[in-house]
């Protein structure tokens, strides 16, 4: 089934200069693979249809289940330089959370918000 990233893991994030920091962190342990697997660098970078400019590097944080994605040219020209409100880092963390996955029926009881799916 595809579901939303919100239901699968939580953000955090800040910013420096030009440069966003997003951290992914699943809601269990069994979902951090799917969180591997799925979202790669390519599609983060993808998912943001051109707003990020520079280079995404992604390390990933196995013993936290996490991963954090190190954004460059994310924030036009940085924070303080932009007009554009919306590309600061926190808007940035909000908007993966829409991020959509394919999650098998197996893991369903893992996700977070299920009353919210589909066929709940």
């Amino acid at each position: 089934m595809k579901v939303k990233l919100e239901h699968v893991a939580h953000c955090r994030s800040g910013d420096k200069g030009d440069t966003s920091n997003i951290a992914v962190f699943a809601f269990e342990p069994e979902l951090y693979p799917l969180l591997k697997e799925q979202l790669t660098v390519e599609r983060f970078k993808a998912y943001y249809a051109g707003a990020i400019k520079g280079p995404v590097t992604r390390y990933e944080v196995d013993n936290l289940h996490a991963m954090n994605f190190v954004a460059q040219g994310a924030l036009g020209g940085g924070v303080s330089r932009s007009l554009c409100l919306d590309n600061y880092g926190k808007a940035l963390s909000s908007a993966i959370l829409g991020f959509e996955l394919d999650v098998p029926d197996a893991l369903r009881q893992h996700l977070h918000g299920q009353h919210l799916l589909p066929g709940s």
